[in-house]
């Protein structure tokens, strides 16, 4: 193989048959899963010319040269010597503001998922994936939820149906990182579990789209087309050069069950990695809370009822334990009823209490009317009420429930 020729390169000189070595930024400003490939398209081409990114590195002994207009150009404006793309600097360590991170963690979803959804196209065109640009994903994602997990959390629970799955993906990388950190998890343990759950349904790219987006009930030979997924996406990883261990565990075993009812292999009780029963947990919890083509979500507070219900054969309960208080016992979303007689949507966790939320009121109970909305800390020394019971949306046809909390995090009171 050829020794690599680097250059840097204005990204407005790119042309078509250039190999792209690197981007010269975030992966945030450009559409493209991968980092290194050959400019072949002329699609491809005008969106690398009209995207964030002001540089390039070419590598020239894999793809054409920059041609200068004249020799004397060429004399007086020589290629800039090729140096590594600089690293993004360090992620800020101090918690950022519910409203500065709801803004940070509203343009990682909508980058995020842009590019799970590139990759699952490159996928099905037979192209290998690029896990570096994978792993820049996951690194995006988990510091947003290490800054405040409630933000990018909650964010990711609103998807639309025919966008579920590619944000799921993103959803159970935060949901990973908030849970390996509340399980004491390492630093470099809690990444991993990010970049494992950012990759965990990547087998989903072999599903064929009718059958992924089928709107009733599938067919057992459809389903069985479903279940492959985790071998597939094994399968997948291995082929694009991850060695990662818990991101190809989790791959693979995020379908099992505690009692051996799961798949692909049937695996029982502690043959089950940690890993792979986290996978489960926050893979199952976004499912049940997410629009699917086939089903509204279930309210976040309804869900973990549910799933406790669950912990005797297919879910842990030690893990789904430490999965409530990682969220919240009334998560982000959740619809409450005050002692007070008001319906409140929570809308951001308290530090003092996982009972004593902060809420937003929506509806009163005593006239059946809405109300002006008022932010409550339930935490508050002086506060006089607290929650009594979680309530359904549709028990009280509050439409807008979303874009109550959303509006208060995007615009809190006072602020």
């Amino acid at each position: 193989m050829a020794k690599p020729k680097l250059k840097k390169i204005p990204t407005a000189q790119v042309q078509l048959g250039m190999y792209i070595e690197g981007f010269c930024g975030s992966w945030m400003e450009h559409p493209f899963w991968r980092s290194k490939f050959v400019i072949t398209d002329a699609h491809e081409l005008r969106l690398l010319h009209e995207c964030a990114i002001k540089e390039v590195l070419i590598d020239v002994s894999q793809g054409l040269d920059v041609v200068p207009a004249s020799a004397s150009d060429a004399a007086a404006a020589p290629s800039p010597p090729a140096t590594a793309p600089e690293p993004p600097p360090a992620p800020d360590t101090e918690a950022a503001s519910m409203r500065a991170e709801y803004q940070r963690a509203a343009a990682i979803c909508k980058a995020a998922t842009g590019a799970v959804r590139h990759m699952f196209a490159e996928v099905r065109m037979g192209r290998a994936i690029d896990p570096e640009v994978a792993r820049q994903v996951a690194e995006e994602i988990t510091d947003s939820v290490l800054r405040n997990g409630g933000a990018l959390i909650s964010l990711a629970r609103l998807k639309s149906a025919d966008g579920y799955t590619y944000m799921h993906s993103v959803a159970v990388c935060a949901l990973m990182v908030a849970l390996a950190r509340q399980l004491g998890l390492s630093a470099a343990e809690t990444r991993a579990a990010g970049f494992a759950g950012l990759m965990h349904d990547l087998g989903k790219a072999d599903v064929p789209l009718e059958v992924l987006n089928k709107a009733g009930r599938l067919t057992e030979a459809e389903f069985a087309q479903v279940r492959l997924h985790p071998e597939h996406g094994h399968r997948r990883l291995l082929a694009a050069g991850v060695d990662d261990p818990m991101a190809l565990d989790v791959c693979l075993h995020h379908h099992e069950r505690l009692d051996g009812k799961g798949y692909p292999k049937r695996l029982a009780g502690e043959a089950i990695s940690r890993m792979a029963r986290m996978g489960a947990v926050c893979d199952v919890y976004d499912a049940i809370t997410s629009n699917r083509p086939y089903k509204e979500g279930w309210d976040p507070a309804e869900s973990l009822a549910k799933m406790a219900q669950w912990t005797h054969g297919h879910l842990d309960a030690a893990i789904f334990q430490a999965f409530v208080r990682s969220l919240g016992i009334y998560p982000t979303g959740s619809l409450v009823r005050l002692s007070n007689g008001k319906l409140a949507v929570v809308v951001e966790q308290s530090k003092a209490s996982l009972l004593k939320p902060v809420v937003k009121t929506v509806f009163s109970t005593t006239s059946n009317e809405r109300v002006q909305p008022q932010l409550i800390d339930l935490s508050a020394p002086d506060c006089r009420w607290q929650i009594e019971k979680r309530e359904n949306p549709k028990d009280w046809k509050i439409p807008d429930l979303d874009a109550v909390w959303m509006d208060e995090l995007a615009n809190p009171q006072g602020a």
